[in-house]
C-alpha cells in the first residue's frame, strides 16, 4: 500500500488521539471514532513512552481493532526508526522533535510506503521550522502537524492552544496536508473554523482533552471530541 493510499481519511478527515498506553485505551478509542492512535516511543520522560516490546503489542492490537497506529518519536536515527516500523507493522511515523530534512529523506528511502509526519513547532506565533518547510516537503514528508511549544520549551501534549492567526500566517508556505494540534477541545472547535476549512487541512490531533483529571482516556470525552471535530466519523457506513 502506498503512502497516498494510507493518507486517505475515513469519510471525514482524520481524528488522532495521542498517547495510548494500554489495550483498554485502544478498545475505548476503537469504540468512539478516532482513526489514528499515537503510540509514544523514544520520548524521554514522556508519560506515555513505551518500551519497544510494549509498542509492538499495542501496535498489533490497534491494527486488529481497525485503528491506524502512529509512532510518535523524538528519535533521530533513521535506521532505528525504520527497523522499529518494520518490526511493529507501524506505517505512520510522526517525528515530533527537531529532526532534520535529511532524516526524512533517509526514512523515505528506507520506508517508501510509510506516511511521514513532521511536526512544525510554533512558539509565540513563530514557526521554529519555518525556513525548512520546503526542504521537508522535498525530502518526502507527507504531512505536517502544527503544534505549540511552551515558553519553557516543552513540546507535545502540552494542552496549550494555537492562535488561528498564527496558523494562517504559516499556511501559505505549505503545499502538503497538515494535521492541527495544540489544545484542541470540545469548546474551541468554532475558533478554528477557518483553519479546518482550508483545503490542506487533514484532521485533528488531540491528547489532553481526551483524558480525565487522572490522565485516563474516557469514553465520554473521546465521544464528545469526535462529535465536535469530526462528527461524520461516528456515522454508520451505508
Amino acid at each position: 500500500m502506498t503512502a497516498p493510499a494510507l493518507l486517505a481519511p475515513r469519510r471525514a478527515g482524520h481524528l488522532k488521539v495521542c498517547g495510548a498506553r494500554t489495550r483498554a485505551d485502544l478498545a475505548l478509542l476503537a469504540d468512539t471514532g478516532p482513526t489514528l492512535v499515537g503510540l509514544w516511543h523514544g520520548v524521554p520522560g514522556g508519560p506515555a513512552d513505551l518500551e519497544a516490546d510494549r509498542l509492538a503489542d499495542l501496535a498489533a492490537t490497534a491494527i486488529r481493532l481497525g485503528l491506524e497506529p502512529v509512532l510518535v518519536t523524538f528519535l533521530d536515527d533513521a535506521r532505528k526508526i525504520a527497523a522499529l516500523a518494520r518490526a511493529t507493522g507501524i506505517r505512520w511515523i510522526q517525528l515530533h522533535a527537531y529532526q532534520s530534512p535529511a532524516l526524512v529523506a533517509d526514512l523515505r528511502e528506507q520506508l517508501p510506503y510509510a506516511v511521514l509526519v513532521k511536526v512544525l513547532h510554533l512558539s509565540r506565533g513563530r514557526c521554529l521550522e519555518r525556513a525548512f518547510t520546503g526542504a521537508f516537503e522535498r525530502a518526502g514528508c507527507d504531512l505536517f502537524l502544527l503544534d505549540t511549544v511552551t515558553d519553557d520549551g516543552r513540546v507535545g501534549s502540552t494542552g496549550q492552544a494555537l492562535d488561528p492567526a498564527h496558523v494562517h500566517a504559516l499556511l501559505p508556505r505549505l503545499t502538503i496536508p497538515f494535521l492541527l494540534a495544540g489544545g484542541l477541545n470540545t469548546t474551541n472547535r468554532d475558533t478554528y473554523r477557518t483553519v479546518t476549512d482550508h483545503p490542506l487541512y487533514a484532521g485533528a490531533d488531540i491528547d489532553t482533552a481526551a483524558r480525565d483529571r487522572t490522565g485516563r482516556f474516557t469514553h465520554e470525552a473521546v465521544t464528545a471530541l469526535t462529535r465536535a471535530w469530526h462528527p461524520r466519523l461516528q456515522e454508520t457506513p451505508a
